[in-house]
């Protein structure tokens, strides 16, 4: 949905525009990543006799290892970059655009993916209610990073219907990183701290790396402060409500 907006609005994005809706996503991510993740990682882990807080320091730098390591090994361009992340390749600077995005969706498939396995395997901190919270949050800040995908790209000279089509699939890792991680989850559930910590820690370096940078970059850097806020208190909202 987020990707179609090529197809409504102007050759190129405000922005300003570009700065609000990834400070959105950046709240929303953050506030996901404490309250749907790190503190029912907390709990599942004391209620199995753990440390509670032993899980959440490991996941969360085995998330942010995985992701320097794809952030190094994969060849990606940041918006509003002239200068190509990872290795050397003679990829086009679309197709960069498009792989850094995509990047940074593997950590949120995985997210929702870890949260539905928790509540499948029965676990009393995780109910259908949160693990819908949980998939409507990123579902919210999903519908702007298809805009600031697909937008660039037809500023890039991309036809419409070419950058609607990158805009989908750099999201159609998500629901693929989400089976991966049901799955995995299934196989070793006493893990399940360790990989709710995992996907936290994954999200929280996109959100550092790359959104706040670009939400407060440039002029009136305050829009995507505030931006922030509004996700992390919807996110936190709908958490609460529904969890």
């Amino acid at each position: 949905m987020g990707a179609s907006c090529v197809f409504f609005l102007k050759k190129s994005m405000n922005p300003l525009v570009q700065r609000a809706l990834t400070g959105f996503a950046a709240g929303v991510m953050t506030a996901a990543s404490v309250w749907s993740l790190l503190i029912p990682a907390m709990e599942h882990a004391e209620n199995m006799g753990q440390r509670a807080f032993l899980p959440a320091v490991i996941g969360i730098w085995l998330g942010v290892a995985f992701l320097l390591i794809l952030d190094r090994t994969v060849p990606h361009l940041h918006q509003n970059s002239s200068q190509p992340e990872g290795p050397r390749t003679p990829l086009r600077r679309t197709t960069m655009l498009v792989l850094a995005v995509t990047l940074h969706n593997i950590p949120e498939g995985m997210a929702v993916g870890v949260v539905l396995a928790g509540w499948i395997a029965g676990d009393n901190g995780i109910t259908a209610a949160g693990t819908l919270a949980l998939s409507l949050g990123i579902a919210l800040q999903n519908f702007p990073e298809g805009a600031i995908i697909s937008m660039p790209l037809r500023t890039e000279g991309v036809r419409k219907g070419r950058a609607f089509l990158y805009g989908a699939l750099s999201g159609g890792v998500e629901p693929l990183a989400a089976a991966l991680t049901i799955w995995a989850a299934g196989l070793v559930l006493p893990a399940l701290p360790y990989l709710l910590s995992f996907a936290a820690g994954a999200m929280i370096y996109v959100v550092v790396e790359e959104l706040i940078p670009e939400a407060s970059a440039g002029a009136h850097s305050n829009v995507g402060t505030l931006f922030f806020a509004a996700g992390f208190t919807v996110m936190l909202a709908l958490d609460t409500a529904l969890g």
